[in-house]
């Protein structure tokens, strides 16, 4: 019997993420850097917290354009303090203007996509994961990418951040065997 990964429960707009997003490779430098922000910005929530405000966010942070972002300043993070539409955490905004800042000189140096797929040598990772209890909250693979994103100057963006976003971005396919998703997403890598 095939089954979904139990994390996303049945409310339709967890069940959508998991079956056409989560675990689906990305390659997408700017859309991987939403993503680690959104993933910065759950730290403490849960992830259905986010995605419900996903729109919001985007819409907040004028379509994640780091450009943009990486110029703001404290009018700004006051007008996004003000948002009852995203998570309004200073320390989270702020930590997303200098992430801005980061990306945009990984970006120019090598590419963002590239700068974190070659942490896996341009190939998801393929977990055979039978439970939920087996799945990591961390690896030693994404502290060292954490380690490296910090080094560059990210912040909220831990081991187990680091991991999430894995998960999420298809770097690691962590859909359970008995999930029908998880073979459609292995030949996608």
């Amino acid at each position: 019997m095939t089954e979904r990964c139990g994390w996303c429960g049945t409310e339709p707009i967890y069940v959508d993420y998991h079956d056409t997003e989560w675990g689906v490779p990305e390659r997408d430098g700017r859309a991987l850097w939403e993503k680690l922000v959104l993933d910065g910005f759950q730290a403490g929530l849960s992830w259905i917290t986010i995605l419900k405000k996903r729109d919001n966010f985007r819409a907040a942070f004028e379509g994640f354009d780091p450009e943009r972002i990486a110029r703001w300043g404290e009018a700004d993070v006051a007008r996004l303090l003000d948002n009852p539409g995203i998570v309004r955490s200073r320390a989270k905004i702020v930590a997303t203007i200098g992430n801005a800042k980061a990306y945009l000189r990984i970006a120019e140096r090598e590419g963002f996509d590239r700068f974190l797929w070659r942490h896996v040598d341009g190939k998801p990772l393929q977990n055979r994961f039978e439970t939920l209890a087996e799945v990591p909250a961390a690896t030693p693979l994404s502290e060292r990418i954490s380690k490296e994103l910090k080094r560059e100057g990210f912040r909220f963006a831990g081991p187990t951040i680091v991991y999430a976003f894995m998960q999420a971005v298809g770097m690691v396919n962590d859909h359970l065997v008995t999930c029908p998703a998880h073979e459609r997403v292995a030949r996608l890598g």
